[in-house]
């Protein structure tokens, strides 16, 4: 059976975009065909659409409900207010007014974790063909008006994967990935606990896991986590930070890589200029640099 849901918006008071919020960088299944967005949300298969107002969505196995897409899409964020503790400076300013209705949206912390295990060190059509292999092999096949989509694998599935198998599709990862999955199934390590803990005390227990660094953590402190403080960073936010504020970080130079104390000056920078809500404004300062010199190089968007 397939749910059907459409939810209208007040787009002054609670904006949004779904265009902006899908293709920044912060998941990595969904893919855009004709107007139309298909992706997997907590093992439904959804096709969704945003047309003026309404966001139009279809979905399988019935059960998918505006609750789930509404806290997925966090729709229960006052974007508004968040915008208006970020908006700091003329920089911060052009990409709110650039991507307004960008929102982060809730992803499941096993998902989310592995994910951004795939993430390191490669670009994201190669996480993305990851992401997509991992689900191909042992996630759940489903059907949804004509179109396959595959759900994301259980811990229990990684668990128990060959490792050569898992390294045909993860590289190097393989090793970690498994006892990552190992950690989840035998009941180790409780992400959804994670998300009742401070930010300092969570993140300190993902970088526990074999594969998890500084980077890796704060993107899964932030994406499923609940942690808005989180600032994750990489190479393209370091750049945008340099030129932006590098006056007001001791230390920062361009062109040295990005070295552990680096990494923590940015971050902690970030959590105190942008007020609690440095996550938010690392996604807009993200996705507007990352935009801007993609195309100014002339490169495709579709290579990132």
């Amino acid at each position: 059976m397939t749910a059907e849901v459409k939810i209208t918006l007040d787009q002054k008071a609670n904006p949004f975009s779904l265009d902006f919020t899908l293709c920044c960088g912060q998941a990595f299944r969904w893919k855009k065909t004709g107007g139309i967005w298909y992706g997997v949300v907590k093992g439904n298969a959804v096709k969704i659409r945003q047309k003026g107002n309404d966001l139009i969505i279809s979905s399988h196995p019935e059960g998918a409900d505006e609750d789930l897409f509404s806290r997925y899409f966090r729709l229960d964020d006052d974007l508004p207010r968040i915008l208006s503790v970020i908006d700091r400076d003329p920089a911060i300013h052009m990409a709110i007014q650039r991507f307004y209705g960008l929102r982060l949206i809730r992803q499941e912390p096993w998902e989310c974790l592995i994910s951004f295990m795939c993430a390191t060190r490669t670009s994201v059509p190669a996480i993305r063909k990851m992401v997509e292999g991992l689900s191909r092999m042992y996630g759940r096949r489903m059907m949804h008006e004509g179109i396959e989509f595959f759900s994301f694998p259980e811990a229990e599935e990684l668990a128990g994967a060959p490792v050569d198998a898992l390294t045909r599709l993860v590289a190097y990862r393989a090793g970690y990935i498994r006892e990552a999955a190992r950690l989840v199934s035998d009941g180790e390590l409780r992400l959804n606990d994670l998300i009742s803990q401070g930010y300092e005390e969570a993140r300190k227990k993902l970088m526990e896991i074999r594969g998890v660094g500084r980077k890796v953590a704060d993107c899964v402190s932030l994406f499923s986590l609940e942690k808005m403080e989180s600032f994750p960073v990489d190479v393209w936010v370091k750049r945008a930070v340099h030129q932006l504020y590098s006056d007001r970080i001791a230390g920062l130079r361009q062109g040295t890589g990005l070295t552990g104390k680096q990494y923590e000056r940015i971050a902690s920078f970030a959590r105190e200029y942008f007020d609690g809500y440095a996550g938010y404004a690392q996604e807009y300062l993200y996705h507007h640099w990352r935009t801007v010199n993609i195309r100014k190089a002339g490169i495709s968007q579709s290579a990132y």
